[in-house]
């Protein structure tokens, strides 16, 4: 041995036939071999971290196309390795040429652990299930196996919920190359099933190229080969004892299990518990999986089962965050006397659906209908509830009669007993279809457009006001017009705001649509409303996408004078006939004589119930629209309740006479005391009772 130099290199034969440079190769494959199962284990914690950067051009694992596949295996077959027969599908996949054919074990480790970072990298890019799913089957087939079956838990476990009765798998999705008889022929197709392999044509598959409509279940017995096998998460070859047992369990009894180390079955371990397995498959023409493949299957079955775990919490989360949206936005709007109403709920996102802007419509007494369109801020499931509940406050105060104004203020330390950073902006607006009145009171709102009937588009002169939860602000009501034919446009700043544009330009840009719009379809007709709030939401463009929207469009119909008629009752005995001879006086005007006979008894009852408890005078008005209205008020604050009388009570079925006879009715407390009201149809072909 020369000092400082290397050994000389020996060119006589060993005793078993390697040369010494020979066993510096397969010593030099053994590391690499550990190296890559090193690398491998390591690339368990991140998809891709196994490449170390040998393989930053890598991008997909499943690229490799079936004719690649085919090629593969028939090379293998002539002598090659599986990885080696895979040559040109790894280097496909890679984005690489295919590395030198003198390279032996070390390539195959390469190979292996090069395609364990691109497999996994091509599973993490899923979200859902399915994707995750396909990324695994388009990942190993045929680059790795030439077959593969996914099955799942039904139903799947969603974080730490314990699953209650037995547990079934079901199979999610099959991949595969051509059927065996494509590839070797008919002939070669019976030898197979001849001798006893599993025939590859007669997998069952599923998914959008499958053969069955339905995925096959398998129950997993308590104690059984397959439990025995799913329990010891470890992947195992379809000839190791357990596995013999477990495979026909997942196959089905009519098909054979293949023979030697054809097969692999692989649990898939979520976070907590087994959720699936997954079974790789290699036809009689390819060579058998090798030792190491047990650790690329473990790989694969990690990396999947933690992606549908995370994909099955991501979409509970999603569930919930659409319901919660959901159920804060109501299910539909009310279809108010004089008005009629169209909106639109828009996400910031298809990942973000959750957001705290509302909208909505609540009925008032005196045929009114309370306006409200608000935004608190975020776009978390914490905006969402904090909306909700504001939205619950302001149906509370609106039941209560209370001026737009005091709304607001209320609803201000609403906010601030919520926590301190709760904020909010809040419009809110009534209108009266009798006077042709909107009163309208804001907080930090974007202000609203009215569309007239002659197509001229008006932002309204409001008080902006402080947003709710800053305390200790006053907030300011106008009272304004609201002609016949006008569309009040109320909506949130998502629709006019964006990193594009301020909010003073968007909302001359919404201006400038509306008037367009109205252009269109003629100065004597207003638009329709749903086309309406179609149309402005197409203005937005790519990017002005960056908030939630909500849109409410309101057109206002009024009521006209002469379909009113209103008087005071002194509360008197003798006020339920004076009730009944200005019914009747009001129905013969109208033409509606049909209905006096129902109208004067309803009216007698319900004059006669306030009567009993007013001490100022009772306000009596009919209202005609598509139905007959009448509203009994007074200023009593006890809501009266249907109850049932007995055969000896003298009073008491008042109101079960106008919950049999009128269409509906209702009674809600005011400020000042109630009104009871109930609705007539009018006669006519489809509305005779």
């Amino acid at each position: 041995m020369i000092p400082g130099g290397s050994r000389p290199r020996a060119t006589h034969p060993a005793p078993d036939g390697a040369t010494p440079s020979a066993r510096a190769r397969e010593t030099g494959a053994d590391a690499a071999a550990a190296a890559g199962r090193a690398g491998a284990a390591r690339a368990g914690a991140t998809p891709g971290n196994a490449l170390a950067g040998s393989e930053a051009g890598a991008d997909d694992a499943g690229q490799g196309s079936a004719a690649d596949g085919r090629a593969g295996s028939a090379g293998a077959g002539a002598g090659g390795t599986a990885y080696e027969g895979q040559g040109s599908a790894v280097a496909d996949v890679l984005g690489g040429s295919a590395p030198p054919p003198d390279s032996g074990m070390a390539r195959r480790e390469g190979d292996r652990l090069r395609f364990v970072g691109a497999a996994t990298r091509r599973i993490a890019r899923g979200i859902d299930l399915d994707e995750i799913v396909l990324g695994l089957c388009r990942a190993t087939v045929p680059t790795f196996s030439d077959a593969i079956l996914v099955y799942l838990r039904d139903p799947l476990p969603v974080g730490d919920e314990r699953p209650i009765g037995p547990v079934v798998l079901r199979l999610r999705r099959t991949d595969r190359l051509r059927p065996i008889d494509d590839l070797t022929g008919a002939e070669g197709a019976g030898a197979a099933g001849a001798a006893g392999e599993l025939d590859f044509s007669q997998l069952p598959m599923v998914g959008p190229q499958g053969d069955l409509p339905a995925a096959e279940l398998c129950e997993i017995r308590t104690g059984g080969a397959l439990a025995e096998v799913l329990r010891g998460v470890r992947p195992v070859f379809g000839s190791a004892a357990g596995a013999k047992d477990a495979l026909p369990e997942l196959l089905g009894s009519e098909h054979p299990v293949p023979r030697g180390q054809r097969a692999i079955l692989a649990p898939l371990r979520g976070r907590r518990r087994v959720i699936g397995a997954a079974v790789f498959l290699r036809s009689p023409e390819r060579p058998a999986f090798e030792q190491n493949d047990l650790l690329v299957a473990a790989q694969l079955a990690t990396h999947t089962a933690l992606g549908i775990d995370k994909a099955v919490l991501y979409g509970r989360e999603a569930y919930i965050a659409d319901e919660l949206q959901r159920t804060m936005l109501p299910d539909s709007l009310p279809q108010p006397t004089g008005v009629r109403l169209a909106s639109r709920y828009l996400p910031a996102a298809e990942t973000a659906r959750v957001g705290g802007d509302w909208y909505d419509a609540i009925p008032l007494p005196g045929s009114r209908v309370a306006l409200v369109v608000g935004d608190v801020m975020g776009h978390s499931m914490t905006s969402a509830a904090i909306m909700g509940q504001l939205r619950t406050t302001a149906q509370t105060l609106a039941q209560l009669d209370l001026p737009p104004a005091e709304v607001l203020h209320h609803l201000d330390e609403q906010a601030q007993r919520l926590g301190s950073d709760r904020m909010a902006t809040c419009l809110y607006a009534v209108y009266d279809p009798v006077s042709h009145r909107i009163t309208i009171a804001n907080a930090g709102h974007p202000p609203p457009v009215l569309l007239h009937l002659g197509g001229r588009a008006e932002v309204l002169r409001v008080p902006p006001g402080a947003p709710i939860g800053v305390g200790g602000v006053d907030f300011e009501a106008v009272e304004l017009d609201a002609p016949a034919g006008a569309t009040l446009l109320l909506y949130t700043d998502g629709l006019v705001e964006s990193r594009l544009r301020d909010v003073w330009t968007g909302i001359e840009q919404l201006r400038e649509r509306l008037a367009t719009t109205a252009q269109l379809t003629g100065l004597d007709h207003p638009p329709p409303l749903e086309a309406l709030c179609d149309d402005v939401l197409d203005m937005l463009g790519p990017g002005d996408r960056d908030d939630d929207i909500a849109l409410l469009a309101a057109r206002f119909d009024g009521i006209a004078p002469s379909d009113v008629a209103y008087w005071f009752l002194d509360p008197e005995e003798t006020a339920p006939g004076r009730a009944r001879r200005f019914a009747r006086r009001a129905l013969t005007r109208w033409g509606l004589e049909e209905l006096q006979d129902s109208l004067e008894l309803l009216v007698s009852e319900v004059v006669t119930n306030a009567v009993r408890y007013a001490e100022r005078p009772v306000t009596l008005r009919l209202l005609r629209t598509d139905v007959l209205r009448c509203e009994v008020g007074d200023d009593s604050p006890q809501l009266p309740r249907q109850r049932r009388a007995r055969d000896t009570d003298e009073g008491g079925r008042g109101l079960f006479l106008v919950n049999r006879m009128a269409r509906r009715w209702g009674a809600t407390r005011l400020s000042s005391g109630k009104v009871v009201w109930f609705e007539l149809p009018l006669p006519g072909p489809n509305d005779r009772r």
